[in-house]
């Protein structure tokens, strides 16, 4: 079997996937682990949803899988570095969403600032964002069209990215500057968090951090919230030394009992909408269906070699804005990240998919 789809896709989608490889499609295996572990053995290729966690574990009943994708960005549910030790390729639809999630961080920025909302936390003193200092944090492929619309608006924008050179050119083509992230976090009135969640980055933002930031700060973040010491945070909002913050998080039990961020009333929490909106859905479908399509007819079927917990193959190390040696990007974030340089993220594939006949 070439391909298994254990997540619900658009019938046109489908259909186009089924005119080239041998595909099975049973979403209801998302729910059936043994199931799914049986019917990864012998395919090619699995589109698994977010609810499934693809890890050493599972990778290990799947000996001719050479690719793993998923429709959504998020690599909470993916261990990548346990698909680059098994030669597992990553496929997601990473910059199919840019433009949404960029337009979500500029919407909750805007209303934290002004406190437009009721049910928001509302400023002492409403701002605005021209003259503003907005820190980025973490280059994604939405840091396009946020810096663009940011500096319309006429904010400084300030970066922050552990993995990207203080003198790459990404810097100078978006208009940002990098800093160091205590710096960054000190001049900022508002704060942009993007950093594609991994492992190593967890805690990053913490209480030598949040302490000392510029007072009355407001921070927005699309990244998992374990990038954050939540005491950290929960104090820093309880002091009002940050004044609002707002979470667009997977993980929706951070207003649990017991929880450090429980009760905070300057907090708002999402369930992932940045990058929800029809437009997203349907570029990173089609985005994902056509990175499937070229693997499959490249590779060809047989065990995987395993690349036996080998460094991530991609950039070399290199120091970072902070000025301390920086971690390699993962093959997938770099190619990402680069891609959206050369080719704007509101470019999306036509919505009937690519031209019938076509491969």
């Amino acid at each position: 079997m070439d391909l298994l789809i254990a997540e619900p896709i658009e019938a046109p989608v489908l259909q186009w996937l089924e005119s080239r490889h041998r595909v099975q499609y049973a979403p209801e295996l998302a729910h059936d682990a043994r199931a799914l572990r049986q019917s990864l053995f012998n395919v090619r290729a699995a589109l698994l949803p977010s609810t499934v966690r693809v890890d050493e574990q599972l990778l290990a009943f799947a000996p001719v899988l050479s690719v793993v994708a998923r429709v959504g960005v998020g690599l909470e549910n993916l261990d990548v570095e346990a698909c680059v030790r098994a030669g597992v390729e990553v496929v997601r639809g990473a910059g199919a969403t840019a433009a949404a999630e960029a337009e979500f961080l500029l919407g909750a920025v805007l209303a934290l600032l002004r406190g437009i909302d009721p049910h928001l936390p509302r400023p002492p003193v409403p701002r605005e964002l021209a003259g503003a200092t907005v820190g980025l944090i973490g280059l994604a492929p939405a840091s396009r069209p946020l810096s663009a619309m940011l500096s319309g608006f006429g904010s400084r924008l300030v970066g922050y990215d552990p993995s990207v050179h203080a003198s790459d050119q990404l810097w100078g083509r978006w208009r940002v500057e990098p800093l160091p992230l205590q710096e960054l976090l000190q001049s900022a009135d508002a704060v942009c968090v993007q950093l594609p969640w991994y492992s190593r980055y967890q805690g990053l933002i913490g209480e030598r951090h949040l302490g000392h930031c510029k007072p009355q700060q407001l921070i927005v973040s699309t990244s998992h919230a374990a990038l954050f010491e939540l005491e950290a945070l929960a104090q820093a909002l309880r002091s009002g030394r940050v004044a609002a913050a707002w979470l667009d998080s997977i993980d929706l039990g951070l207003f649990e009992p017991g929880r450090p961020l429980c009760g905070v009333p300057n907090l708002v929490t999402t369930a992932r909408l940045a990058g929800r909106t029809v437009e997203a859905r349907e570029r990173a479908v089609w985005t994902v269906a056509q990175q499937l399509d070229e693997l499959l007819s490249q590779t060809t079927p047989g065990p995987r070699e395993r690349r036996g917990g080998g460094p991530v193959s991609g950039p070399m190390p290199f120091e970072g804005a902070a000025g301390a040696a920086a971690e390699p990007l993962p093959v997938p974030e770099a190619r990402e990240l680069r891609a959206s340089v050369d080719e704007p993220p509101t470019d999306a594939p036509a919505a009937s998919g690519p031209a019938p006949g076509s491969r």
